[in-house]
């Protein structure tokens, strides 16, 4: 039964990556440029955009691409909405906060279904849980996404969202600083879970988000809506290539680290493996099972809305189906079922 649901799940897979294909090569042509600014330094969630590229899916759909390091998703954010990068990526929380007030980001496609954000402190610092936050420090980098989300995570919690102090901490630096303990708290993605744990062992503490009910959309492909609006085949060919190479990885993620590896200095392949087998976690929900791979949900968008309606203050009102749109997605790329 079990290995029947794979092989069909890898044939739901395989026939919209055929069907995708619809440049082949030498189709090529001079590209329009185009500029993507992560959300971070690029890991392995990055790697199947590395792929397209050094494959020439880009190239062939005549697109140009830049991607630029990122510095946390409300930098991402905010350089999309100024017209800095055409494309970002970005929590999508942190997206339609800056809309409603008067960004012009709209979501073009979702990688992480599921809420990557998570707390981590050492038990052995007198830290049991998010209760015991209050009066500590948490080292990140200021553009993170969970500093953005804080207010929302302190009152689900409890505690007052003023209780902690926050330190400038860079992406490399977490780990040193927590050891250290030149921090207490330190936030970070679930996909990097397991270099923590052989790390720390027994001794660090852990709490994602939505095991406390906080389960908004994560990272997703944000536009300007202005470029939105004046190169929309722009952006339909980039969502589809970019749909497809996650496509591919969801099928063997060798080839997407190879070009990860090939572009980024510093990452250790095994690492970076295992990052990919939590972000398959991420990724997977009824809607990207069901729908496509990257579409959103459109109640659960609305949900997210209200997440921050509850837990911000002076949020404005908006549409939260104007958020997002899944208008460019291939349907006949699908998550495999879990």
């Amino acid at each position: 039964m079990a290995k029947a649901e794979a092989a069909a799940g890898r044939r739901t897979v395989l026939g919209g990556l055929a069907a995708a294909a619809i440049l082949g090569p030498g189709r090529a042509r001079a590209g329009e440029p185009l500029n993507l600014v992560l959300n971070w330094t690029p890991t392995a969630d990055h790697a199947p955009y590395y792929h397209a590229k050094a494959q020439g899916w880009y190239e062939q759909a005549g697109i140009d691409l830049t991607i630029e390091t990122g510095r946390g998703s409300g930098t991402a954010a905010q350089r999309v909405a100024a017209g800095g990068a055409q494309l970002g990526i970005a929590d999508m929380a942190t997206a339609m906060l800056a809309r409603s007030r008067g960004s012009k980001l709209v979501a073009v496609m979702v990688v992480y279904a599921n809420s990557p954000q998570g707390f981590y402190w050492l038990k052995s610092n007198g830290i049991a849980g998010p209760k015991d936050f209050s009066g500590r420090s948490i080292g990140n980098p200021p553009g993170d996404a969970s500093r953005v989300m804080w207010p929302a995570f302190a009152r689900k919690v409890g505690i007052d969202p003023a209780s902690v102090r926050f330190v400038n901490v860079s992406p490399q630096a977490k780990l040193q600083a927590l050891r250290g303990r030149t921090i207490d708290i330190t936030s970070d993605f679930y996909n990097e879970h397991d270099l923590k744990l052989r790390q720390f062992g027994d001794d660090l503490g852990f709490l994602a988000w939505r095991e406390i009910g906080l389960n908004p959309y994560g990272n997703s492909i944000i536009a300007n809506e202005d470029v939105l609006a004046a190169k929309p085949k722009l952006v339909a060919d980039f969502v589809r290539v970019s749909q497809r190479a996650f496509a591919a990885a969801v099928q063997d993620v060798g080839p997407a680290l190879k070009a990860l590896l090939a572009s980024v200095s510093g990452l250790e392949e095994a690492n970076q493996r295992d990052q990919w087998r939590r972000i398959l976690e991420l990724m997977r929900d009824p809607t990207t099972e069901g729908v496509a791979l990257g579409a959103f949900d459109a109640g659960r968008v609305a949900a997210d809305y209200d997440l921050l309606r509850t837990y911000f203050e002076n949020v404005p009102v908006m549409q939260p189906d104007s958020a997002f749109t899944n208008r460019f997605l291939d349907t006949g790329l699908r998550m495999p079922a879990g």
